[in-house]
């Protein structure tokens, strides 16, 4: 959409093909509902490519210009901690104000139309969707990954490009819930402040702090889905991923001083274990902890328990439960500057193909803009 307002602006003819009856279904659902389209925190830390040069190109043109871009179309945006939302805090005022802004420039619509092939023929494209072929001088991709299928996310566009020539960095869900490998049924629906410490074949990686859901299944919550896409090419490379989840991050010591200062509370207070835990634990979780300390008052391996959970990852849950995609076109067979692709002349490509993902809050939006506003300056 940012891609053909662009593009129209520069007078050209422009046409979007949309497999739905409608842009932007998956828009809709972004941020529960609420669309955060952009953080005012936006670095390339919150990022990661496999071609971080070529990335730093597209930050380095674009991000600065993303605020603008929707000023210009009348959005009046809300910041929460840095998230930022539209004022309504509804991602349908983000959609109508993009579709309203392509309707009034005359952009031209193609719905309910899947696009089954693209092939190029002398300096024109041939787009073949399942009711027509049509006939362009410059084609932009901007079919996402392959996470939310219900919207039309089913991967046809990695399938379109490689046809094409282009290769596919492994694909694999990120934003997603982690799987464990123990039974988690006992802190099943707890919520809890933590601190997640990732270590990858026993190397330090990476610190999440944050809320942490837990599941009969293991972990979720945005500190669990901001360390998903290393965790999800690390299993996909056969690397061991184990997190140790601290649940007194309010406890600056080590686990042998937090054991001291168990014990002393346990003396001071004079009540039960299961008592004293939960005046800073939630009941799930004592009773989780309860059951693997066993009878005896082990204050060392109970300060073990509360300091350095040992969570050992199995797997992560699959593209319908995940956000986003890691992986993809590589950015080494673009041109960063333009969008334009190296393979073949005419051809550009946006948004979540492209080997690409951030963390949450607004980040992987921020590039579909940043891509797009290039994308469709550029044809």
């Amino acid at each position: 959409m940012v891609s053909a307002i662009k593009a129209r602006e520069k007078g050209h003819d422009v046409v979007v093909i949309e497999r739905n009856n409608r842009c932007g279904k998956k828009l809709l659902l972004t941020g529960n509902g609420r669309c955060n389209f952009y953080n005012n925190d936006m670095k390339l830390d919150y990022f990661f490519s496999n071609d971080m040069k070529e990335f730093e190109v597209i930050f380095n043109k674009k991000s600065g210009e993303v605020l603008d871009f929707f000023k210009s179309l009348g959005l009046v945006e809300k910041s929460i901690n840095g998230y930022l939302y539209p004022y309504s805090k509804q991602s349908k005022s983000v959609l109508s104000l993009l579709i309203k802004r392509m309707e009034n420039l005359g952009v031209k619509f193609i719905y309910d139309s899947y696009v089954s092939g693209i092939e190029k023929k002398g300096e024109k494209f041939k787009v073949i969707t399942d009711k027509n072929e049509y006939i362009f001088d410059k084609v932009i991709v901007s079919t996402g990954s392959k996470v939310l299928e219900k919207t039309g996310s089913d991967g046809s566009g990695y399938k379109l490009v490689s046809a094409l020539g282009h290769t596919i960095k492994p694909v694999l869900p990120s934003l997603v819930q982690l799987i464990g490998s123990s039974d988690y049924r006992l802190w099943a629906g707890a919520r809890s402040d933590v601190i997640l410490s990732l270590y990858e074949n026993e190397k330090f990686v990476k610190s999440e702090s944050g809320e942490v859901q837990l599941t009969d299944y293991g972990i979720s919550g945005i500190c669990t889905f901001n360390l998903s896409g290393i965790v999800s090419r690390g299993l996909y490379s056969g690397k061991s991923e184990v997190i140790y989840i601290d649940f007194a991050p309010w406890f600056s010591g080590d686990v042998r001083e937090f054991s001291e200062y168990l014990k002393e509370k346990y003396e001071e207070l004079n009540m039960s274990l299961r008592d004293m835990l939960s005046g800073f634990l939630n009941e799930r979780v004592v009773v989780l902890f309860l059951k693997l300390l066993g009878s005896a008052n082990d204050f060392d391996k109970l300060a073990s328990l509360v300091k350095e959970f040992k969570f050992e990852v199995k797997a992560t849950k699959g593209f319908s439960d995940a956000q986003v995609c890691t992986g993809g076109v590589p950015l080494s067979e673009i041109d960063a500057s333009t969008m334009e692709s190296l393979k073949v002349k005419g051809l550009y490509l946006t948004g979540e193909i492209l080997d690409v993902d951030g963390i949450c809050g607004g980040y992987n939006l921020g590039f579909a803009w940043m891509s797009g506003l290039i994308a469709g300056e550029s044809v």
